[in-house]
């Protein structure tokens, strides 16, 4: 049953509060949230999910609940939101929202002060023992909330610092001090990405029982709807031409339009679920983010998921784990050695698409006159400004990092609108995300609004979790490099084919001229230096931990450099890695050992497996031994 902790919740509130006249409502759990998103990707560094009026420019549909309350009277209230561009001391607070109490506004506007997320004030509003309040998004610019307080003590402050607010939060929803346990499982796979999903899948085929644990609604991460970065590299290669086949069951049939920035079915997020949920030995958890683990003497014993909207706790326990995050997130809860390039790395895109309201070019049809009025922008003066700046798609012709000139519209949102290149991948997350967003705006303003181009076209998409390519790196037992690949160095146990070029990305200089430090378009590396003999088999001991033993890793978390991650990020190749992580996991159960002894002692075994594949479900794979 879906908890919503928009209900009544009495909390004892600090100093001289009456204990009963404190109502906290969390923004993730209203019972309808409208137009709202639900935005999880910062949860560890704000602490909690919250809600993000993503109107691309357009005012959201409001959120609402109903609220009950201890007693009716006077309450004060708080907001917890902020100014979502104050990091730039940009103007015009874009994110202004208001917040309706049984159909009245409250005079404050909020999302209009303060860099940081914190408690705004808005004043006082008299309720009875019930109270309908809405989110009121005003511009359909990222307007965001994370939860509101209702306290009849009017001098009372809520409290803001991580570890008082957590505090707050259990008390007042009136969480568990203990999460709930699970049963244990044999694979706990952290991150649903392509090759999260592989792993889990290709575990369950071989008999193993797997939890899935994902944070998101749908699986896939970078190829699902919600990034639409198509899946690149090249499976099903020699000598082991089986390995793939569960990544080809999880990817969508290629279409005319199979690219990035398409349509939401191009990237068929159905075809996963479905694949997963055909799995009897798996256990999906959808909506949980993994952001506590317990690890004793260098083994992890269990990870700690919390819903996304209820904020309930579920203790996860296995023999083995996955960290399948991206960004190494379970390896770093545990102390596992890893590596991250501070400066001068990949950053992360939000793509975006346009759409045209009417193919009638003729100036004088009342067709066309209508689209160009539904197809109206409005100015931005708190986005970057694009002014008398160029970017790829403003000009035809101009230099494009996907054409090399000749631009076409959709141009405008593709892979290279990347920013964060000298950020903390971690801790500067959102504002590398709002960067993205700004840049966006910026363009489309300036070309709807100064150039005057594409009078029919509106913003149709845009992507509001980040896409990311570059964060924390787990060291393995081998921490492969670009000199391997290039020079062809063979490892006994190569094991995923790599076929992408050495593709790291860094600021395009043809762009980057006023914008130093927020560079928001990326050139990439390639010719001579760059290529290598492919496919390139990988080794193993690139995918579990050294120092913590039951520790395995696949994606971009794996143990390279970041040359070297160039050329292993592409989500067909994770999706391999995440295929052997499962064979090998089955060898682990078989022969009760950790990720390295399938390296030290039963690497045949694995090679034998790799051979066969895990296209089909175990029990047909050992019908034909």
């Amino acid at each position: 049953m879906k908890r919503i902790l928009a209900s009544i919740l009495a909390l004892a509130c600090p100093g001289d509060a009456d204990p009963q006249n404190t109502v906290l409502v969390e923004a993730e759990a209203f019972e309808d949230v409208g137009g709202w998103v639900i935005d999880q990707q910062f949860m560890d560094l704000m602490g909690s999910p919250y809600l993000l009026a993503h109107g691309i420019g357009i005012p959201v549909e409001d959120a609402r609940t109903t609220v009950e309350f201890p007693r009716a009277g006077v309450y004060r209230v708080w907001v917890r939101t902020r100014d979502w561009v104050a990091p730039w001391n940009a103007p015009g607070a874009p994110g202004r929202l208001q917040l309706v109490v049984d159909g009245t506004a409250l005079t404050t506007t909020f999302g209009t002060e303060g860099e940081a997320w914190h408690w705004q004030d808005g004043g006082e509003v008299r309720v009875g023992l019930s109270a309908e309040i809405a989110l009121h998004d005003l511009t359909g610019f990222e307007g965001r909330c994370d939860a509101i307080v209702f306290c009849q003590d009017t001098g009372w402050t809520v409290p803001n610092g991580k570890d008082e607010l957590a505090l707050f939060r259990r008390k007042a929803l009136g969480l568990a001090d203990r999460p709930e346990v699970t049963l244990e499982y044999d694979l706990v796979v952290v991150g649903g990405g392509v090759a999260g999903t592989s792993a889990a899948v290709t575990a369950a085929r071989e008999g193993l029982q797997v939890a899935l644990v994902q944070d998101r609604p749908v699986l896939g991460g970078n190829s699902s709807s919600e990034v639409r970065v198509w899946p690149q590299g090249h499976v099903n290669q020699k000598p082991y031409p089986r390995i793939g086949d569960v990544v080809m069951d999880l990817v969508p049939e290629r279409r005319e339009d199979s690219r990035n920035a398409q349509n939401a079915e191009v990237f068929d997020d159905d075809r996963k679920l479905r694949v997963v949920r055909a799995e009897p030995n798996i256990t999906l958890y959808l909506e949980r983010r993994v952001n506590e683990a317990h690890a004793e003497g260098g083994r992890i014993l269990s990870v700690t998921a919390q819903h996304v909207r209820t904020a309930v706790r579920t203790r996860i326990r296995g023999r083995w784990f996955l960290d399948s995050t991206g960004d190494g997130a379970v390896g770093f809860l545990v102390g596992a050695d890893h590596d991250v390039t501070r400066t001068g790395h990949m950053g992360a895109s939000n793509l975006w698409n346009i759409q045209c309201l009417c193919e009638d070019e003729d100036p004088l049809s009342s067709v066309l006159e209508e689209a160009c009025e539904l197809a109206a922008f409005p100015r931005c003066p708190w986005a970057v400004d694009l002014t008398d700046k160029p970017f790829p798609g403003r000009t035809k012709g101009a230099k494009s990092p996907e054409t090399g000139g000749g631009d076409k519209p959709i141009s405008l949102g593709n892979w290279f609108w990347e920013s964060g290149f000298d950020r903390d991948p971690i801790e500067d997350m959102e504002r590398i995300r709002d960067q993205n967003l700004r840049a966006m705006y910026g363009a489309w303003d300036a070309i709807k609004n100064v150039e005057k181009r594409y009078p029919a076209h509106k913003l149709n998409w845009v992507a509001y979790i980040a896409g990311k390519r570059e964060s924390r790196r787990l060291l393995g037992d081998v921490i492969l490099t670009a000199e391997d690949l290039r020079d062809g160095r063979e490892f006994e146990d190569g094991c995923f084919p790599c076929t992408w070029g050495i593709d790291t990305h860094f600021p395009d200089p043809a762009y980057q001229g006023g914008h130093e430090g927020d560079e928001f378009i990326a050139d990439y590396t390639r010719g001579e230096g760059y290529t290598y003999e492919g496919p390139y088999w990988a080794p193993y001991r690139c995918l579990y931990s050294r120092n913590i033993d039951n520790l395995f890793m696949a994606g971009r978390d794996i143990s390279v450099t970041h040359e070297a991650l160039g050329a292993v990020r592409v989500m067909k190749t994770t999706g391999a890695m995440g295929e052997i992580v499962g064979m090998a996991a089955s060898l682990c159960k078989r022969f009760d050992c950790d990720p390295r002894a399938v390296y030290a002692e039963h690497l045949g075994e694995l090679k034998t497996l790799m051979m066969r594949g895990a296209g089909r479900s175990a029990a047909e794979g050992a019908s034909e031994e």
